[in-house]
């Protein structure tokens, strides 16, 4: 009778794991709610800057709280770059969000994202610029919500390449300030 009560406790062992791994991928915590979609192609000439823009795309049902949330205690979606040399990006332009209510608390609007939304900005190579393509890495930072709970905020790191040399694509003659055209925070 032995192998019998062995082989049954086997079996429940295995059914059990098999249970919390159900479980677990069930909940939001290692989902991703947003999606890079693309970046525009980028080529620049040195002393010159080009718009760039950039698409991101949050799964259904969920939505991200905007770039300027209504209040203070909700996490803004933004935008950071680890930027070479040779580029600068700046004047970075968020959507407006989408005010909308939730069963939560129907009185109240919050102004979201959800579905496709795209951020625009200015890539800006500086006059010494060297030739090349670069690689740039960025991250958006959210905090995605459904109809009934907030999620711990998450980021989402993404990469694209902007070319520097003679026959990118001039928009206007960059200018140099007395402030850095890098985002910090």
């Amino acid at each position: 009778m032995k192998p019998y009560r062995l082989l049954f406790a086997l079996c429940v062992c295995l059914l059990n794991g098999a249970l919390l791994c159900a479980q677990d991928s069930a909940t939001p915590q290692g989902r991703v709610f947003v999606n890079f979609v693309s970046a525009s192609h980028v080529a620049v000439s040195p002393g010159h800057s080009v718009p760039i823009q950039f698409t991101f795309h949050v799964q259904d049902p969920y939505h991200i709280n905007s770039s300027q949330p209504l209040t203070e205690e909700l996490i803004p979606t933004q935008l950071h770059f680890s930027l070479p040399g040779e580029v600068a990006l700046g004047k970075m332009q968020y959507p407006a969000g989408k005010l909308m209510s939730f069963p939560f608390d129907p009185s109240t609007k919050l102004s979201v994202y959800s579905g496709d939304f795209i951020v625009r900005g200015v890539v800006v190579a500086p006059s010494v610029a060297s030739a090349g393509t670069y690689t740039i890495h960025g991250e958006l930072k959210y905090q995605a919500c459904d109809n009934n709970a907030c999620y711990p905020p998450k980021k989402l790191p993404f990469t694209f390449n902007v070319k520097v040399g003679s026959a990118g694509r001039a928009t206007q003659k960059a200018r140099p300030t007395a402030t850095s055209p890098h985002i910090h925070n």
